[in-house]
């Protein structure tokens, strides 16, 4: 050790190479004192403890240490470390990697004897003799130290081993003396890799526990983690062994669940399981040292260090604030959890569902009225969220506008509440295909809820009640995300939203998500959640697309919108056309980005009528490739085809004909919305049957592409997906089917060759019935 420790030493200090790597104390600035409270706290952790346990060191068949899944956690570890945090590692292996050695040892020396004495190489079936422990940890501890060394040399990264016994810590000078030599290799840029000496430790005491703040039995390594993160003061210890975290009954029970956040005092509710495979603690010891720790000061997280898929990133996940493993915290939030949330929406859907269509518009008319009478409460929590945007200067004009209600804005959306209150009567139960399959055998066709939908929306706040009244209508539970700088006016939209449910008494069917919580994380709630829309940014959709775990996802990632105008187009329609498309609202998904001109129109009055007017408007134009040839002095020259401005910004093209104009559109769009401008009805039929796109227009702007227009009421967004709703989603778009068998008994050994019965799969008539 000690030589190791010389030549580490050498090292320039910390706050040396900090600067050598652009890093500085300053960017982690939690200082000990009090856990940390929300996950997303965890990114500004500066001193990390890691506890391997038995089972994430050694395979699963107790052979040897597990070297790939080693490598990348050494890999997570070096990384933080050279973001400049302090990190330390609790190991253990040393048992389990001294049984590999001496195993082998064994067998040798028996192979050799044998051999000597049989006078051939002949093996015969050998026995190994029980290896006791104390022997396994001094024959393996010093490889076990090897291997972490070798491996964090690849990363640059130095590393010093401390093996400790209860001793070091009751022992005031050897506390005293080990406290300052971790200190001192921490400063040195050096991780600790600390294990029990159990070469020499006594077995463990029975039911020895924790025992208060200033003393703890060093039994195994989970009570040594604890009590090395507290001696330390580490904002947070990561403890990883071989089960996902904490869960409320043994894991792989009927309905046993991961528990995400566990606060002291929840101890009764638990029901603990067996130990692990290997080790000396099982998670009872695991949670005991982990409210020990808690209790002194420092964030735990419980999590699974041997799942092939996420082993190389865990530990890194951990510290981004994503919710991996039982977090144990202090601070209870004020309100339910998410997952507490989606199962309150999931049961007050249920209820939803089952009400009349009348029942259903009922409440979506309660809610188009309040939001007349309560206009002046909803325009003050509005103004207190601009005013707050605008202080802080972070959100762009397009975004300012988004986030901007009026009495105009709110009118709109009391009308368009109205028609999906009308809508409604129509919707759910509504029997789309009847057959007799036989005699006395009727089988509906009928449309029901998806079941919860998230929806996540950016600086909209109408989009709030739009959605409500569109889930209300379709009888599905809702879980709304909205962003920060609409909380107020999102807020009160909420209280209006369940003030209307509360007719009949189902408040708990839309919630409105106010915690702290990560999109990231709400996607992974494949069990609770069946149905993501986004609304927001193109980013914003790609994001949640990406993050989706099992759960289907609605939207649209990008919305390049075109405009071709054809050679025999109308250069008064085309003007209004190209106008409205893009400066009517040029943030929108469904404003034009590139505007495709027939060659033969080039040179023309036409064209430059077109020109005249985007200059007028401000219109920063970007020449496509072809444009661009044709031009002495062009303008800038698009960077890329597959652009989306979201501004007074487009892109122009020349095409050869209606064929290249379909060509560039299908290479190049986003399947959105795209629009032809010609007199020629020919032309304009082949553009409509043959351009594959979510909307499709002849001589109207791409911008009625929306759900309002459409006379849907309103829309949860425009889906570009090839499958389910496509364009703007309305009520319809929210809704699946069910097959409703009705028969006497009948069975489907009555249809085979012996059977009496054979089917008929006649059509019959639908009727206006609504399943109830």
């Amino acid at each position: 050790m000690f030589p190791r420790l010389a030549l580490c030493s050498r090292l320039p200090s910390r706050s040396w190479q900090s600067t050598v790597r652009g890093y500085s104390q300053t960017k982690f600035p939690h200082s000990h004192g009090r856990a940390l409270v929300h996950r997303s706290e965890f990114r500004q952790a500066r001193r990390i403890v890691v506890k391997l346990g038995s089972a994430v060191v050694t395979r699963g068949d107790e052979g040897g240490l597990a070297l790939g899944r080693l490598a990348s956690i050494v890999e997570q570890v070096a990384v933080l470390q050279n973001q400049g945090r302090e990190m330390m590692i609790v190991t253990s292996g040393a048992v389990a990697f001294g049984k590999q050695r001496l195993r082998h040892e064994i067998l040798l020396s028996q192979s050799v004897r044998q051999a000597l004495h049989t006078g051939h190489n002949q093996l015969k079936e050998m026995a190994i003799p029980v290896l006791e422990a104390r022997a396994c940890a001094a024959a393996g501890q010093s490889g076990l130290m090897a291997l972490y060394e070798a491996m964090f040399t690849q990363y640059s990264t130095c590393t010093a081993q401390i093996l400790v016994t209860n001793l070091d810590f009751h022992d005031e000078q050897k506390r005293r003396n080990l406290s300052s030599t971790l200190h001192e290799l921490l400063r040195m840029n050096i991780v600790p890799i600390i294990n029990t000496n159990d070469a020499v430790i006594p077995p463990p005491v029975p039911n020895s526990d924790l025992q208060g703040v200033n003393v703890i039995s060093i039994k195994d390594n989970d009570s040594l983690a604890a009590r090395l993160a507290v001696e330390m003061k580490a904002d947070l210890l990561i403890a990883l062994s071989d089960v996902e975290g904490l869960y409320d009954s043994p894991p792989g029970t009927d309905n046993a669940k991961l528990i995400d956040i566990f606060y002291p005092g929840d101890q009764q509710s638990i029901t603990y399981g067996s130990k692990s495979r290997v080790g000396m603690g099982g998670m009872e010891a695991k949670v005991k040292a982990a409210l020990w720790a808690l209790q002194g000061g420092t964030s735990v997280v419980i999590a699974n260090g041997t799942h092939p898929k996420v082993t190389g990133h865990v530990i890194t996940d951990i510290v981004d604030g994503k919710k991996v493993g039982t977090f144990f915290s202090e601070v209870k939030p004020a309100g339910p959890t998410v997952e507490q949330q989606a199962e309150m929406a999931r049961s007050g859907g249920r209820v939803l569902a089952s009400l009349l269509p009348e029942e259903r518009g009922e409440i979506i008319f309660r809610l188009a009225e309040l939001l007349t009478e309560k206009k002046e409460d909803i325009l003050s929590a509005n103004k207190r969220d601009m005013d707050l945007a605008r202080a802080s200067g972070s959100l762009s004009l397009q975004l300012l506008n988004r986030l901007s209600l009026s009495t105009s804005k709110l009118n709109s959306l009391a009308i368009g509440l109205r028609q999906i209150a009308v809508s409604s009567r129509d919707s759910v139960g509504r029997v789309l295909r009847r057959t007799r399959v036989a005699n006395n055998l009727e089988l509906e066709q009928v449309t029901v809820p998806i079941g919860v939908l998230l929806v996540i929306f950016e600086s909209r706040p109408d989009c709030l009640p739009q959605v409500s009244a569109l889930a209300i209508a379709s009888g599905n539970a809702l879980l709304l995300k909205g962003g920060k700088e609409a909380a107020h006016t999102n807020k009160i939209l909420h209280q209006l939203t369940q003030e209307a449910l509360s007719i009949h008494g189902i408040q708990d069917a839309i919630q409105l998500v106010s915690t702290r919580e990560d999109v990231e994380d709400l996607c992974r709630l494949n069990k609770l959640i069946d149905l993501i829309i986004p609304r927001g940014s193109s980013e914003l959709v790609r994001n949640i697309q990406h993050a989706a775990k099992g759960i289907p996802v609605l939207g649209h990632s990008e919305g390049i919108c075109h405009v071709y105008i054809d050679s025999e187009a109308s250069i008064d329609k085309a003007i209004d056309i190209i106008k409205d498309s893009k400066c009517d609202y040029p943030s929108a998904c469904n404003a034009m980005e590139t505007l495709l001109i027939h060659r033969d129109l080039l040179r023309t009055p036409t064209f430059d009528q077109i020109i005249d007017m985007l200059r007028a408007e401000e219109v920063k134009i970007h020449a496509g490739p072809k444009f661009a040839s044709y031009l002495t002095f062009s303008p800038s020259e698009v960077k890329s085809l597959r652009t989306e401005y979201g501004d007074l910004e487009c892109c122009i093209e020349v095409v050869d004909s209606m064929q290249d104009a379909l060509d560039h559109i299908h290479k190049y769009g986003s399947s959105h919305t795209d629009v032809i401008v010609t007199e020629n009805e020919e032309t304009a039929e082949q553009f409509l049957q043959q351009l594959d796109s979510a909307c499709v227009f002849w001589n109207a702007s791409t911008r009625f592409a929306d759900g309002y227009r459409f006379g849907l009421g309103a829309e949860v967004g425009i889906s570009t997906a090839r499958i389910h709703a496509r364009g703007p989603v309305g009520l319809e778009g929210l809704l699946t089917t069910k097959w409703v068998l009705r028969g006497e008994g009948h069975t489907v050994a009555d249809f085979s060759e012996q059977g009496s019965m054979k089917y008929l799969h006649e059509n019959i008539p639908v009727s206006q019935r609504i399943l109830s």
